[in-house]
Formats: C-alpha cells, sequence, structure tokens
C-alpha cells in the first residue's frame, strides 16, 4: 500500500508520483485539510443534515489521515491509472476509489484557490488576472487516455502526434514566476493547437508579450508582441568520395 509515511523517505519517488516535492506538499496539505473541514462540515452528515452523532465514531478509514487523502487524489491526478489500480495501490475495491476521487476533488480545487494558485477558467477573465507587461507562454499539453469504444470518439481522440487516443488543453505560463495563469476545456487528441486556441477567444493584455511554438503558426491575438521560435536547419551532410 501507498502510504504517505513511507513515501516521504524517497524524496524522487514522491516527485513522481505526486507532481510535488515534499515542501510544496507540505504547504498544500494545510489548505487541504481547511477545504475538507469547509466543504464536508463535522456537525453534517453527507446530505447535509446535522448529525445525530459525534463525528469521529467506528474505525477509521485508509484514507483517514488529511495527508494520505491529498497523497492519494494527488497520485491519481498526476498518474492518471484506472481506478482498479488506484485501489490496489491504496487497498481498495474499485467502488472505493471511485467514491474517493469524486470526494477529494472538489477539496482540492478550494485548496488551491484557497493559496491562490488556482488558474483562470474562463478566457474572457485572463486579462483582468494578470500583471502589467507580462510575458507570457502558450502551449498545449497532452495526455493519453483510455481508448474509446466508439469508431467515431476513436477518430476523434486519436492523436496522429502520439500516436495512441489522447485529450488536449491550452496552457498559458507567466514567465517570470513560472505560473500557469491559464487553462482551457478539453479537447480530443486529433484538434490542432491553434484551432483549440481560436475557439477559446482568450483576452489578453494588450502589453503582453507572448512566446508560442510552431503549433500556434498564423495564431496572433490583440498583443503588444508575438514571437515563435525558429527551428535550427539541420546540419548539412557531407559525402566523401
Amino acid at each position: 500500500m501507498v502510504t504517505y509515511n513511507t513515501l516521504q523517505t524517497n524524496r524522487r519517488q514522491f516527485l513522481a508520483l505526486t507532481g510535488l516535492t515534499l515542501s510544496e506538499f507540505q504547504l498544500l496539505l494545510g489548505a487541504f485539510a481547511r477545504a475538507y473541514d469547509h466543504v464536508y462540515p463535522t456537525d453534517q452528515t453527507l446530505t447535509g443534515q446535522p448529525r445525530q452523532r459525534v463525528s469521529g465514531g467506528g474505525c477509521k478509514g485508509i484514507l483517514h489521515p488529511p495527508e494520505q487523502k491529498l497523497l492519494f487524489i494527488l497520485v491519481y491526478l498526476k498518474t492518471y491509472p484506472l481506478q482498479v489500480l488506484m485501489g490496489e495501490l491504496f487497498e481498495m475495491s474499485q467502488s472505493g476509489a471511485n467514491y474517493w476521487i469524486h470526494r477529494l476533488l472538489p477539496v482540492l480545487r478550494v485548496a488551491l484557490d484557497d493559496l491562490g494558485v488556482l488558474p483562470e477558467r474562463k478566457p474572457a477573465h485572463f486579462a483582468q488576472s494578470q500583471p502589467s507587461h507580462p510575458h507570457l507562454i502558450i502551449d498545449g499539453t497532452e495526455r493519453r487516455r483510455q481508448r474509446p469504444k466508439n469508431p467515431e470518439k476513436q477518430a476523434l481522440h486519436y492523436s496522429g502526434k502520439k500516436k495512441t487516443h489522447s485529450d488536449k488543453n491550452i496552457v498559458i505560463v507567466n514567465e517570470p514566476g513560472n505560473r500557469i495563469g491559464f487553462l482551457s476545456q478539453t479537447y480530443p487528441g486529433s484538434m490542432h493547437d491553434k484551432k483549440m486556441a481560436d475557439r477559446e477567444s482568450i483576452a489578453y493584455p494588450p502589453d503582453a508579450v507572448l512566446d508560442k511554438d510552431t503549433g500556434f503558426q498564423g495564431y496572433e491575438p490583440a498583443v503588444q508582441e508575438t514571437r515563435q521560435a525558429k527551428k535550427k536547419a539541420a546540419p548539412r551532410r557531407t559525402h566523401r568520395r
């Protein structure tokens, strides 16, 4: 079973499974514990009714400590395994893993919002959250997903670039702080990066400098300057006689 107490001794494995360093995890843990008590008050049942018995009675679950709850949801989001595998890793059934995933995702969102690191999801509001003269980097992210059973969905989600089925998002990073300031909605893997950006209709600060790669060639939003990196020319081969 994957536990916080054992995993924290291996910093490299901890980072690989959660995407956070140990100090970053500890910083998030305080906000996560507060968010859990806010989303699920101890004096109320899951249906929102007043609790008849004092909270904490009965046997303690596998994810009882807050650090174990946070570890569980971070491992799921970082590795995105099947729920059956999550159950095996944390010694619970598939239905139990499903229950905790849906229970903890809203808590993590509240915790990230409390820390002020939740990216903007509304394209029209992005400019308002940025400082003056920001240096921004736009890129497309792609992650593997389960192969859809429907043939039409298979074609829609098949990525010729990754040679697998995937989902894609647009992210914008504020370069000085290396922080994701915007996260788009999710698109199928077959969609081109520029087309996704066009559909989002992102509102940029007019004094922004925007760096992009070749996937966004032709994408020219209303900013001060857009810069596209150029690929280095391949070295010329010389043939000896």
